[in-house]
C-alpha cells in the first residue's frame, strides 16, 4: 500500500509580496499568509479566480526577483501556489 504524501511544514508569515503574470510588467500586491518549501497560500485584494495557471511571486516589487509558481487552487480572494 503506498504511503500517503506528507505535506511540507507550513510557517505562518503574513508578509507583503507582489505577483506578476508570465510576460507581464504590472505587479499586483498580495499577502503571503503561510509558506513552506514547496508552496504558499496568498491573499489578494481582488478575486483570485482570474489568476492564470502560472505566476511569479516576489517579496520585492522588482519583477526580476522571485519564484515561478503554479496556481493549484483558488477560493475567493485566496489562492494556493506550488513553487516550480
Amino acid at each position: 500500500m503506498p504511503q500517503p504524501k506528507k505535506r511540507a511544514a507550513r510557517k505562518l508569515l503574513s508578509q507583503h509580496a507582489w505577483i506578476t503574470l508570465e510576460g507581464g510588467f504590472a505587479a499586483r500586491h498580495c499577502l503571503v499568509q503561510d509558506i513552506s518549501a514547496s508552496g504558499a497560500r496568498i491573499t489578494m485584494d481582488e478575486d483570485a479566480s482570474q489568476l492564470p495557471g502560472v505566476i511569479r511571486m516576489a517579496f520585492a516589487r522588482d519583477a526580476r526577483t522571485g519564484r515561478s509558481c503554479q496556481v493549484v487552487w483558488r477560493r475567493g480572494k485566496s489562492a494556493g501556489v506550488r513553487f516550480l
